[in-house]
């Protein structure tokens, strides 16, 4: 299995290397490329994700469908359906960026740090749900309104990556 890499930035977002995914997340994160994507049915409910127990930042918290990094000369669209694949076990379509300049720096209570250029998409799931257990610990469909509502009662039980995207209206567009 090939090691998988991260795109590093400068903080002006241009890309400067690379380093492996497995080493660059600690409580000196360097700045590097990621993104964020809420996965929609037909009804139009947003797939919430509790990460598993086991990652490293983060555990057991509620986010958004799923989330990941590019690989060097990866585009977002190709990241997303790969990641859809290994976190979800599924297979996503109708991809659109949502808020694509967003970016974040956020320290768990471990101290590892997120420190991500972060665009946010949304897409359609086109295939049925068998989700990584090392990656997601449980998942929910939900109302966007529905959403809005849990995390302004209880902040603590969601990623900071989130709060932050729902404050930009990552929630606002809603897909039939």
């Amino acid at each position: 299995m090939n090691e998988e890499l991260v795109v590093l930035l400068a903080a002006d977002g241009t890309r400067i290397g690379t380093a492996s995914k497995a080493l660059v997340h600690t409580e000196d994160t360097p700045l590097h490329l990621a993104f964020s994507c809420y996965l929609y049915d037909g009804e139009g409910r947003i797939l919430m994700t509790r990460r598993a127990l086991g990652k490293k930042a983060w555990p057991g918290v509620w986010t958004n469908s799923f989330c990941g990094h590019p690989g060097e000369g990866e585009s977002f669209e190709s990241a997303m359906v790969r990641r859809a694949e290994q976190e979800l076990g599924t297979t996503i379509t109708s991809i659109d960026a949502l808020l694509p300049d967003f970016a974040y720096r956020a320290v768990d209570a471990s101290g590892i740090v997120e420190n991500e250029i972060c665009p946010v998409f949304t897409a359609s799931i086109t295939g049925e749900l068998n989700p990584n257990p090392d990656e997601v610990a449980q998942y929910a469909w939900i109302e966007p309104q529905e959403l809005k509502t849990a995390a302004l009662a209880a902040p603590f039980a969601f990623s900071p990556w989130l709060l932050e995207q729902i404050a930009q209206g990552a929630l606002k567009t809603q897909r039939p």
